[in-house]
């Protein structure tokens, strides 16, 4: 069998269904196995690599399934590197297989060579050069296994064309071998024991959760704990969804653009539990202020994360899930409690917090508010979409307005911070759930970097409506300018964008658009009943900003609440059910 035919035949034991692509000559030989292999497996073929990366962290975070790409050498390979990054910091189960020049030519500046191996190194979980046909199911089978297994990341398989061409018995590998690489499972007894007894004896506690409980399937332990140990509970932007954003106990996400109570919470507790969170410079602000009251207990399957940021008194490596559901089996076996710890001082003050500031912002009737864009997507979709985003203030507003209820359902570039994720891991969603609604919510800025994946989106007939929050700026750095460089506005205007309407219809998609309140609803309402692509061109207020907001190097303590009263209509409080 052909080398080829090893990778599909390797691809479908792995149980892929989709492959996002983009086909070139290093690459043809697999190209032409897979259209002898279309009845097992699909391939969406993008119109730009960055895309197909994108694409593939959405299918596999809104799944839990590991994402493939398939790509060809040089440039190809080299525009996955943004999504391969991103996939990285994200912490997203990525396999992503690049053609080669032929193995006699690698180092010859042969056409469309690159160094694959050295570029992807610092942006990768691991990554392999496979030089003998022999090795290529080997490397399949443990390529999988490294990206799903442990802190989940992009691994990067480079394939000369000379190695596809070649030819040898398949033989698959049952397992895999790999005597360096033990992935974290259960925590510590002991530790875990610790941290339990802690929790109960704890005034004033906070459970911090990050995105490390979503990629472990951990809601449904943590609901309990948290339920059995009557915790408060804060998300991080990569954890919102671990815990329904309408539970009592949820104070709302944390952070530079997080909620009053949480913030304040988190620098008044006495005890902080992490899990799945890594102390990201966004959640803590002035790191030395950070929980400055706090004893910190730390759940982490990445043991490199544990005392990096902030040091904590006790620190577990383990998957998310396991240690929850093993702190939970602690608390059923040796602490039996006669009930939740009530510790109503503490619940009486964060409520308090919660209720005199929560979510708000000015509501005006001459013009759309992007705030209310997101609450009236939320009640035309009762909170079930699936809902992807760039990067900027139109995410802020997604993650402070939405109301997520459960993990996989809010997927946006938190670490990176990529421009252009969000519409391709839309179509990434869409393919994996074609009877979901998926929204991708993204900027005037945000929508054009990966723009053309609207032929991909059209092509493959997937149900994505974009919503663009159309303000005619690059939004959350004008923001900044405005804040902290005396409203030096450095390019920071779009005020040549194209028409997203026409430009929806130019690639055979469907476009509409709002310019007042009063064309809200009823356009919202059109473009989530129009089947196929949608693009929704909502023209906001210029000039809105992200609030509440922690100023960069500042403490969580000194967040700014509301921007200056400049005389405009009182605001209204968000209605947090």
């Amino acid at each position: 069998m052909r080398g080829a035919k090893i990778l599909i035949e390797s691809l479908l034991r792995e149980g892929v269904d989709t492959i996002f692509g983009y086909p070139g000559g290093a690459i043809l030989h697999v190209y032409d196995e897979l259209a002898h292999a279309r009845d097992r497996i699909g391939h969406v073929l993008v119109r730009h690599e960055q895309g197909a990366v994108h694409a593939a962290e959405g299918y596999a975070r809104s799944t839990g399934k590991v994402g493939v790409v398939m790509v060809t050498s040089g440039p190809g390979a080299t525009n996955c590197v943004t999504g391969l990054a991103n996939a990285l910091m994200d912490s997203t189960p990525i396999v992503c297989i690049t053609g080669q020049v032929p193995t006699h030519l690698i180092g010859n500046d042969a056409f469309q060579e690159a160094d694959v191996v050295g570029i992807t190194r610092p942006c990768t979980k691991y990554n392999y050069l496979v030089k003998d046909v022999r090795d290529l199911a080997r490397v399949v089978k443990e390529a999988f296994h490294i990206a799903r297994t442990g802190r989940p990341g992009p691994v990067v398989i480079d394939l000369p064309k000379d190695v596809t061409a070649a030819k040898t018995t398949f033989v698959w590998p049952e397992a895999v071998d790999l005597p360096s690489y033990r992935p974290a499972g259960k925590g510590d007894p002991e530790k875990v024991r610790q941290a339990v007894a802690m929790m109960v004896a704890a005034e004033r506690p906070i459970l911090y959760v990050g995105g490390g409980v979503v990629n472990a399937d951990g809601a449904a332990a943590l609901a309990a704990l948290a339920e059995a140990l009557n915790l408060p509970v804060t998300p991080t932007l990569m954890g919102l969804g671990a815990f329904p954003s309408a539970h009592p106990n949820c104070l709302g996400m944390l952070g530079m653009h997080g909620t009053y109570a949480a913030n304040m919470g988190v620098s008044n507790a006495d005890l902080l539990v992490a899990v799945g969170a890594r102390f990201d410079d966004r959640v803590t602000g002035r790191l030395k202020d950070f929980a400055p009251h706090a004893r910190v207990v730390h759940v982490d399957v990445d043991a490199s994360s544990i005392n990096k940021n902030r040091v904590v008194e006790v620190g577990i490596v383990g998957d998310a899930r396991s240690v929850l559901e093993q702190m939970l089996l602690c608390l059923d076996r040796d602490m039996r409690l006669e009930g939740p710890p009530p510790r109503e001082a503490w619940w009486a003050t964060l409520r308090g917090w919660s209720s005199q500031h929560p979510f708000r912002y000015r509501r005006r009737r001459d013009v759309i508010m992007p705030q209310a864009v997101i609450e009236e997507l939320h009640r035309l979709t009762k909170g079930d979409a699936i809902v992807t985003s760039d990067v900027g203030q139109h995410q802020m507003w997604v993650a402070q307005y939405y109301g997520f209820k459960r993990p996989r359902q809010w997927l946006n570039s938190g670490g990176l911070g990529t421009m252009g994720y969000g519409f391709p891991a839309a179509i990434g969603a869409a393919k994996a759930h074609p009877g979901r609604p998926v929204v991708c919510v993204t900027g005037d800025g945000s929508f054009q970097m990966c723009i053309q994946e609207m032929a991909t989106a059209v092509q493959e007939k997937v149900n994505v409506k974009v919503v663009v929050i159309n303000n005619n700026y690059l939004g959350m750095v004008r923001q900044w300018q405005e804040l902290f460089y005396s409203r030096t506005y450095s390019e920071v205007g779009m005020e040549w964008l194209p028409d997203f309407v026409k430009l929806a219809e130019a690639y055979h998609a469907r476009g509409l658009r709002a310019t007042v309140p009063g064309e809200l609803r009823p356009v919202l309402e059109q473009g989530l009943a129009t089947p196929g692509l949608v693009v929704l061109d909502m023209i906001v207020s210029q000039e809105e900003s992200v609030y509440p907001m922690v100023p960069a190097g500042a403490s969580l303590q000194e967040m700014v609440l509301e921007p200056p009263d400049d005389g405009s209509e009182d605001p209204e409080p968000r209605d947090l059910a």
